[in-house]
């Protein structure tokens, strides 16, 4: 199975975001920002959006990589490579 293209994950991840935090203006987020200066996002946000990139695409992040999931464009370049070296790629 090959691996999704990187607009397939950042919609992928953004909905996984938006089922964690659904107040989250998804036209007005900023890729590059962090979450935690764009909306009120704690740690127990990290855990549910870590769950849910686990059971939507099937990547184990441990917590101490939660902070390469501060922003859109984080989520999408930490969940490409683990889905690179989960391939094998």
């Amino acid at each position: 199975m090959s691996a999704p293209s990187e607009q397939t994950l950042r919609a992928t991840i953004l909905d996984s975001l938006l089922s964690v935090a659904p107040d989250i203006d998804a036209a007005a987020l900023d890729p590059r920002l962090e979450f935690r200066e764009q909306f009120d996002f704690d740690s127990m946000d990290y855990l549910s959006l870590a769950t849910a990139l686990h059971i939507r695409l099937g990547v184990d992040v441990p917590e101490v990589d939660y902070p390469k999931l501060g922003s859109l464009d984080g989520c999408v370049r930490y969940v490409a490579d683990a889905l690179s070296r989960r391939s094998g790629k």
